[in-house]
């Protein structure tokens, strides 16, 4: 059986939702995947970065990482969107690419596959769950097969969000409870593909 292909699309601005996008990297290949880990493009304008020091030094930070293509979206067998949560949804920029796949949408290559994601706000309570459920309206869309982390791991209890792993970023960089729960979140997205991709080979 072939490893299951890993897709991990995000965007971050200050780099909260990198570090949590990491963490998910390292636990999909440690499950055996082969993973592509790639952020959006920043549309914000440059005014708007520079007034953020943390925003500009984070865009600097990683600029070596690949954005994202539609060909990542048809290579993956299962697809981890992180985004920071936007009053309540995801932000422009992760919506902005979505709002580009429906090409691949039409042809039916984004059916099928496993989807998840992780999120990150500035408050507790400030929109976590809303975000990562709005996320799964486009999965539906999709056809796509959501698959959350529920409770089903001890860290989950620790972590305490079912839909998927979040953090509260005015609390600082992710703890390692979140980063632990990003990287479950990963390992249970590749078995559950994994699973499928044996099932449909037999």
């Amino acid at each position: 059986m072939e490893p299951v292909n890993v897709a991990i699309i995000y965007y971050s601005a200050t780099g909260i939702v990198h570090a949590l996008a990491q963490a998910a990297a390292e636990g999909a290949e440690k499950a055996g995947a082969h993973v592509r880990l790639r952020k959006v493009a920043e549309l914000a304008p440059p005014e708007a970065i520079s007034a953020r020091p943390d925003w500009a030094r984070h865009l600097q930070d990683t600029a070596d990482v690949a954005e994202a293509g539609l060909d990542d979206l048809a290579w993956a067998d299962a697809v981890l969107f992180g985004t920071p949560t936007r009053f309540g949804n995801p932000a422009g920029q992760l919506r902005a690419f979505i709002d580009t796949t429906g090409g691949l949408w039409y042809q039916g290559k984004l059916a099928d596959k496993v989807y998840s994601a992780f999120t990150a706000s500035n408050t507790a309570h400030g929109g976590q769950e809303s975000t990562l459920l709005a996320l799964g309206n486009t999965f539906y869309h999709w056809g796509g097969i959501i698959v959350p982390p529920g409770y089903t791991d001890p860290i989950q209890f620790q972590s305490g969000n079912p839909y998927g792993t979040s953090h509260v970023a005015g609390d600082g960089p992710p703890s390692e409870v979140a980063l632990q729960a990003a990287r479950y979140q990963a390992r249970r997205v590749v078995d559950t593909a994994a699973s499928l991709k044996a099932g449909r080979a037999a």
